[in-house]
């Protein structure tokens, strides 16, 4: 059913069509004696003829907020929502997620039985582009013919508290599971199954004592061109926990004072904090130096202190993984060792790397340890919990990295985007953040940006093209990749691509990945770089890294002389293709360049439009950017596929 200005999606472990969103989720055995809960209102009538998950959503009350404004659709109002899921199949849901797609400019103030999983989590958050609610803590809906009709058991009711510019709504469908779908595991469980995803993390408790419990954190980089550099880890307390020591990371901030003069401070009496290494309802955590791996006391912990990378298991599969320890004190009613919860809204981002999206905490099968005792047996966690993240495409003007395009039948170069990586660090009544990018002479792209605008004026002149008063801002990237078509000719064709690192620190074992649709089945080789084509789970892509003794991509340094020009570091590469398989690809119409680019994972800004065939000038881009490496190798390297 739909209704005008909302939309609402389901979907699940008991695959679920229309529009409101229920997925896996986590819940905890023990009963929630942390907040009062009030008893679920009876079932709404619509429910009756529903063979499986039943979801409602219904304005409770609204108000007029201030302003007052005789503009109807620009009134703000005060809401009361409830939204409800009900569980009304034969079989178990395993953890719900709502998603529920606003429309009217909505602003959540608060949700109860459910945290957000979208935006960082914390209220007030703007969700007029829709949001999804995880349950917490209750997000396993069991079925009424196993709890005797117990409607508390079954369902489960969010009362939502915001604003909004907009009307009263109300909506329900009916979500049944979808047959075809079916779950990779060869045994039954009362958990739910583990999941695939670009990078995931358990949380699995090894030992709890009365108060306390004592967890392991291990989290695994599956995609080939994800990456983490300088990692830091976030996630939410949701129940007065905190982190009292640590091994294998650590908080770069050690601080007490929530738990002396907060809800610890009061319900353990004589307690002493001074030891404790972190009371943050929000936590950060990172990896501990290579200093530290032999350190008994933080360090000696498998996969740990690798200086906060995370590489791809292509490159290392020792470096695609971290684990770290902590010990966690709880408060009352929660201090009895059966009762366990997980941190909830967890978030990891790295320097310039892509930016991942993670699910809540979902309950699974307790995880597997070998047995340090020597004994053949196994030992299992107490509690295991997964939470699994997925690389998302930056926003617009929100990425870190840009590429620029140039071809030996030109005589221009396509530089990067206006304001790719954003201009809201830069004065923009200097230049023009929505002009597109001027075109420019192949050797002002080895130049920094504030040092190309006489070169850009006087190329616009060469070409007899307008030169705007404010001339368009530049793209304010950290790193550039310059991909230039190098030669073409009846057998095959060439590429150069060259890295610019515009920032005052390297980068280490960095990668490329190139997706590059039309002339992928014919990649041949790569001369200065290592290459391969074989990615799982990834179509079009090549993947190119540093040699192992050139595995630095330098940061940028000061001219020979003061008045001089900075200088990005740079490496460069030429790449090579046949036309075996594509004896039609059309170079010059664009099928040379790539659809997509990754640096260390991040997906790089594009520009609008391909080289054009004209005049060519007698030094092309490529050769100047050789001539600039002051280092020249002549390396001819068998590719690694």
């Amino acid at each position: 059913m739909k209704v005008p200005g909302l939309k609402l999606i389901c979907l699940a472990f008991l695959f679920i069509h229309t529009r409101i969103l229920v997925c896996y989720g986590a819940l905890d055995d023990a009963v929630d004696d942390y907040t009062d809960e009030t008893p679920a209102k009876p079932p709404p009538p619509e429910m009756d003829n529903c063979n499986g998950v039943f979801l409602s959503y219904a304005f409770t009350s609204r108000t007029k907020a201030l302003p007052l404004l005789k503009n109807v659709s620009a009134q703000p109002w005060t809401f009361n929502a409830m939204a409800t899921v009900v569980n009304s199949g034969t079989e178990e849901v395993k953890g719900w997620k709502m998603y529920i797609g606003f429309q009217h400019k909505e602003i959540l103030v608060s949700a109860t039985n459910a945290v957000l999983i979208d935006g960082g989590g914390d209220f007030p958050t703007a969700v007029g582009n829709g949001t999804t609610l995880a349950g917490y803590p209750k997000a396993d809906l069991k079925t009424s013919i196993d709890t005797a009709g117990d409607f508390n058991q079954i369902a489960v009711q969010v009362e939502l508290k915001g604003s909004m510019f907009g009307l009263e709504t109300y909506m329900h469908a009916c979500c049944k599971r979808d047959l075809k779908f079916k779950v990779n595991s060869n045994k039954k469980s009362k958990f739910a199954a583990r999941q695939n995803g670009d990078l995931t993390f358990m949380y699995d408790v090894v030992k709890s004592y009365e108060g306390s419990y004592e967890a392991q954190v291990m989290m695994d980089n599956s995609s080939p061109i994800g990456r983490l550099d300088r990692w830091n880890l976030t996630w939410e307390w949701m129940r007065g926990e905190f982190i009292y020591s640590m091994k294998g990371a650590y908080t770069p901030r050690f601080d007490t004072s929530d738990c002396v003069y907060g809800l610890a401070g009061r319900y353990l009496k004589g307690f002493d904090f001074t030891n404790v290494m972190n009371c943050e309802k929000k936590p950060t955590i990172t990896d501990l130096p290579l200093t530290k791996v032999n350190d008994t006391q933080i360090g000696k912990i498998p996969y740990c202190c690798k200086n906060a990378s995370l590489l791809p298991p292509q490159m290392d599969p020792s470096r695609a993984r971290a684990i770290f320890q902590l010990r966690v004190y709880k408060l009352p009613p929660d201090t009895p060792p059966t009762i366990l919860y997980p941190p909830q809204r967890w978030n990891i981002t790295g320097v310039l790397n892509a930016r991942y999206h993670c699910g809540p905490p979902i309950r699974v099968d307790p995880s597997e340890f070998p047995n340090l005792k020597g004994f053949d047996a196994k030992v299992y966690a107490i509690a295991s919990w997964q939470v699994v993240c997925n690389m998302t495409r930056p926003e617009k003007r929100k990425t870190r990295c840009c590429v620029s395009f140039s071809a030996y039948y030109s005589d221009g170069a396509i530089p990067c985007s206006t304001c790719a990586c954003g201009c809201d660090n830069i004065d923009t009544d200097k230049c023009n953040p929505d002009k597109p990018a001027m075109h420019l002479p192949p050797d002002a792209l080895l130049l920094p940006s504030e040092n190309r605008t006489a070169k850009t004026k006087a190329f616009a002149k060469l070409k007899k093209k307008g030169i705007p008063k404010k001339l368009p801002c530049p793209d304010n990237c950290g790193v550039s990749i310059n991909w230039h078509i190098n030669t073409d000719h009846k057998a095959g064709w060439s590429a150069r691509m060259t890295l610019f690192n515009w920032q005052e620190a390297p980068f280490v074992d960095w990668f490329v990945a190139v997706e590059i649709k039309k002339a992928y089945p014919d990649y041949d080789n790569v001369f200065s770089f290592n290459g391969t084509k074989k990615l799982k789970g990834i179509k079009n892509t090549i993947f190119f890294q540093s040699l192992k003794d050139l595995n630095y991509l330098v940061e940028m340094k000061n001219g020979s002389k003061p008045s001089d020009p900075k200088v990005p570091g740079k490496q460069q590469s030429v790449i090579s293709f046949t036309k075996k398989k594509t004896p039609n690809i059309k170079i010059r119409k664009g099928d040379g360049f790539p659809s997509k680019v990754y640096f260390n994972g991040e997906e790089c800004a594009l520009p609008r439009s391909f080289p054009s065939s004209g005049h060519r000038s007698h030094l092309s881009i490529a050769s100047f950017i050789l001539i600039s490496i002051t280092t020249t190798f002549l390396l001819i390297i068998t590719r690694f596929i």
